[in-house]
């Protein structure tokens, strides 16, 4: 493991909020105009290298991650040692200014590789809680902070939700009990697999086109034939992309140098979907050496999940380790699994 590295695993952040002007619908958070979500970033530390918008919603390929604007949500998903945190107040302010308010908020991450290198409010979770206990609105009432864990001393799960004790996060549909999101990490990349995320040197190409080249490359375009992909290769290495799929986003961000590689995948699936091939596919474009998947959910059994997420993988040689449940205020329920080889000693 290296001493000192860029830090893969990233932290999340799900914002929704709510307005009584139906004129402001069905815009909403996306009429911010593009300099004051630059400004937002700015102090997160990342811009905008690509991006992409449907009818549903906006997205951005970062310098550092993602950013998903929808007319009531917001997710940014941001890695380095980017102060990700330090977005909400802004993002507030703004919202305000469009006639929102925030009424929810989750913030999700795994295990830093360098957790010494992260500045303030990321040098640990305590001081994250803290941070987002004393940003937020009183208003959001309802709160809880968990961390995850499993039988890796180096490998949880953390968790911040609060919420406020209405329920017009969002209006609700018939699926959407069935609905969830996942959140995979995996470090370890097979070696040869995580070469593919490498640029040729002096190739002379647009980070845009390279990146296009290795979505093919790699067969990241096979996971959903369906999606509208925005990607990027930065140089000399690393790789992100977004994928637009009706209202349904994926992202994928890979770090692949080798002692400290790391790649993620997100997206949101509904229980009755075809998430085993998507996982298949992830795991076979990557072969980590460790993985875990964080899947939130509202309204089933996450028996199913359990089931699914193992039975996916494990005819790809990944074994399921451990198993955890948590379950939040007015926030859905997260289950939290870990992978590894079978022939790999715990």
């Amino acid at each position: 493991m290296a001493v000192s590295g860029f830090e893969g695993f990233e932290k999340r952040l799900e914002l929704h909020f709510f307005g009584d002007d139906p004129a402001m619908f069905p815009l909403g958070i996306r009429k911010l105009e593009f300099e004051s979500l630059e400004q937002v970033l700015e102090a997160v530390q990342c811009t905008v290298v690509s991006a992409v918008g449907n009818s549903y919603f906006d997205a951005y390929v970062l310098s550092e991650s993602s950013l998903f604007v929808y007319p009531t949500k917001i997710i940014i998903k941001t890695c380095g040692t980017t102060q990700l945190l330090k977005s909400i107040l802004p993002l507030i302010h703004y919202a305000h200014h469009l006639g929102l308010t925030l009424s929810s908020c989750r913030y999700t991450r795994g295990s830093f590789i360098f957790p010494k290198a992260q500045p303030f409010p990321h040098t640990s979770f305590k001081d994250e809680v803290t941070y987002l206990q004393d940003t937020i609105p009183s208003s959001l009432c309802f709160q809880k902070a968990s961390i995850m864990p499993s039988k890796s001393s180096s490998h949880s799960w953390h968790v911040f939700t609060a919420n406020d004790n209405n329920t017009h996060t969002h209006t609700p549909t018939p699926y959407d009990h069935e609905l969830f999101t996942m959140e995979i990490c995996m470090t370890e990349l097979d070696p040869i697999l995580a070469r593919k995320f490498f640029r040729r040197p002096e190739d002379e190409k647009t980070g845009d086109s390279a990146g296009k080249e290795m979505t093919e490359l790699t067969g990241i375009n096979e996971i959903n034939p369906e999606a509208l992909i925005c990607d990027f290769a930065f140089d000399p290495c690393g790789y992100s992309m977004n994928g637009m799929d009706g209202d349904w986003y994926s992202t994928i961000h890979v770090t692949p140098e080798d002692g400290f590689s790391y790649a993620s995948f997100e997206c949101v699936g509904s229980v009755n979907g075809n998430i085993g091939h998507v996982l298949r596919k992830v795991v076979q474009i990557f072969r980590p050496g460790t993985m875990s998947i964080s899947t939130t959910c509202n309204g089933f059994s996450n028996d199913i999940m359990w089931t699914q997420m193992a039975g996916a993988v494990e005819p790809l040689g990944l074994k399921c380790r451990s198993c955890a449940m948590d379950k939040f205020p007015n926030a859905g329920t997260v289950v939290f699994q870990t992978f590894t080889p079978r022939r790999k000693n715990v």
